[in-house]
């Protein structure tokens, strides 16, 4: 339960200390007097965001200090899991500074804010837990059906099984497009490849092709060079080898005269037999080469088709395209296979998910099996709260896949008029009759709940006079097994409280602060009675208090 809170300069609250104990507490005080500051202070402690201009001094940081004492070990494994030290008196801090910033605090061990809210989330419903907005959830409404049913654990089990099945549904869809996608670009590697496997590729067929093709687009010219230089060297009259042996027989007469006309004689045979060999090979090249227009073709589209594919693949020689065929051959090489981890996943599926429509069978007997006393305990306690007419009734639909709740969806249905037609809370509901309302369906979820310490923000809403004693008179009840504190503008309800906190404002010389009293017996009538009529309170209104609080 909370055992005290502490709040340091917030908002307009200098600094305040409130100490709490079991039953309920009550907190009251004049419209804009700081009780909506408190409970903005606790929910700092609850893990709520907030900046530097909630501070009273700008200059100076906020602390807001609650001390819960843990009646049981249930949290242990809380503290465990996020290494805090655990105490049976345990210390949840909340530092704002000046400068914007944040630090929180578990028995002075930094924690961050969703650590914090999830431990505070275990000691305190804020009201915001089962307030008129989340009444309004379909949800919450399933959640209130299961706590009346005792269905923790059968749900606990379900949602393991539930969040597995969602892992499975999305771990399925990603495998089925990861296949698609796997089998579009295998399907295009392999068109790519084939292309290359087609085209036959030999390394360094380009350049033989292309001198190949130099060749035969200039043979006219190759030949008629060569012709006439064979002519010119051995054939025609006058031929430049023909005088070269001429001059070759003069110089045997004289060549053996001297060493030096010896080797003049050699060097000009080798130049007339050099010539003589060229101009032999001159013939012969001219003789083999031709025209041929169809080899010039056939070279011409296996070129074409050697340059389409380097321009397709970014390179520049049929040797750089061999290296891309062996890149898609490994690359088609290392495609995987998908259908085994598809039909392992289909199948861990299918009996998951039979296994949560067993579940789901369970969670829906069980709930059906409590809903009509639910239906007739809220009926029941809302005619205690002076709506003899109302009517509420819980719907349930099936749904066609299995939910984070099982396969039911269900929906609070209420009329508070006589006769009237039954319709979403949301819809019907007027300010009062949803404070009534919201309160008797947490007074019958509350022992379902491990919250020890339930906070009332104005539960009172919309009521006053004999509804609001009714309505102080279940709260009072609901305290008997609950710490309870209620925050509240109702004499009624405000009677009914073990201790009475006063809010109030101070005028000092610079500013206006608020500030809180706890109050004894004589100021509490004084209090309830100034709610009950006016400030000074009339005798009748004082006598009207004290009878308040004797009964």
């Amino acid at each position: 339960m909370l055992k005290s809170l502490k709040i340091k300069n917030y908002a307009l609250i200098r600094k305040v200390e409130l100490d709490f104990s079991k039953g309920m507490t009550v907190i009251t005080g004049e419209t804009g007097a700081g009780k909506s500051i408190i409970l903005g202070a606790l929910g700092l402690i609850l893990g709520k965001r907030a900046d530097s201009k909630s501070l009273f001094n700008p200059e100076k940081k906020c602390v807001v200090e609650a001390s819960f004492m843990l009646k049981d070990d249930r949290l242990k494994s809380f503290f465990k899991a996020h290494e805090l030290d655990y105490e049976k008196e345990t210390i949840i801090r909340r530092e704002l500074l000046p400068s914007g910033k944040s630090r929180s605090f578990i028995n002075d061990s930094p924690v961050n804010l969703k650590t914090l809210g999830q431990l505070s989330a275990f000691l305190i419903d804020l009201h915001q837990q089962f307030d008129t907005l989340d009444i309004h959830q379909i949800d919450f409404h399933v959640q209130v059906v299961d706590a009346i049913a005792d269905n923790k654990a059968l749900m606990e089990d379900y949602i393991q099984k539930y969040n597995r099945f969602k892992k499975l549904v999305k771990r399925k869809t990603v495998l089925e497009q990861t296949q698609a996608e796997s089998l579009r670009e295998k399907d295009f590697v392999m068109f790519q490849l084939k292309e290359l496997l087609d085209a036959n590729l030999e390394g360094g067929e380009q350049q033989g092709l292309e001198q190949e093709m130099k060749v035969l687009e200039n043979a006219g010219d190759i030949k008629q060079t060569l012709s006439g230089i064979y002519g010119q060297l051995a054939e025609n009259e006058g031929a430049l080898l023909g005088q070269m042996e001429s001059l070759r027989m003069a110089l045997g007469p004289v060549k053996n005269l001297s060493e030096d006309l010896n080797k003049l004689s050699e060097r000009f045979n080798g130049i007339y037999f050099e010539l003589q060999e060229l101009s032999g090979d001159f013939e012969r090249i001219a003789d083999r080469t031709d025209i041929d227009g169809e080899r010039l073709s056939e070279i011409r589209e296996r070129l074409d088709i050697l340059y389409r594919l380097q321009n397709k693949h970014f390179v520049s020689d049929d040797h750089a395209l061999l290296e891309v065929q062996d890149s898609l051959q490994e690359k088609l090489n290392g495609f995987v296979n998908l259908d085994a981890d598809l039909d392992a996943v289909t199948a861990e599926l299918e009996l998951i998910k039979s296994e949560l429509l067993k579940d789901s069978e369970e969670l829906r007997r069980r709930r059906n099996a409590v809903i009509p006393a639910f239906e007739e305990q809220v009926r029941s306690k809302l005619s205690q709260l002076s709506m003899q007419h109302a009517r509420f009734e819980v719907r349930m639909n099936v749904l066609d896949e299995p939910g984070p709740s099982g396969m039911d969806a269900m929906e609070f249905l209420f009329n508070a008029n006589k006769g009237g037609t039954l319709q979403k809370i949301k819809d019907v509901a007027s300010g009062g009759e949803l404070s009534r309302l919201t309160l008797v369906i947490k007074s019958l979820v509350a022992s379902a709940i491990p919250l020890p310490t339930m906070i009332f923000d104005e539960i009172d809403t919309g009521i006053s006079g004999d509804v609001a004693l009714k309505m102080g008179v279940m709260l009072e009840r609901l305290a008997a097994e609950h710490q309870i504190v209620s925050i509240t503008h109702s004499p009624q309800i405000g009677s009914k409280g073990k201790l009475h906190y006063f809010v109030f404002k101070e005028v000092g010389e610079n500013q206006t602060y608020s500030n809180i009293r706890k109050l004894n017996v004589d100021e509490r009538v004084d209090v309830l009675a100034i709610m009950l009529s006016q400030d000074p309170p009339s005798k009748g209104a004082i006598e009207n208090a004290k009878e308040l609080l004797a009964n």
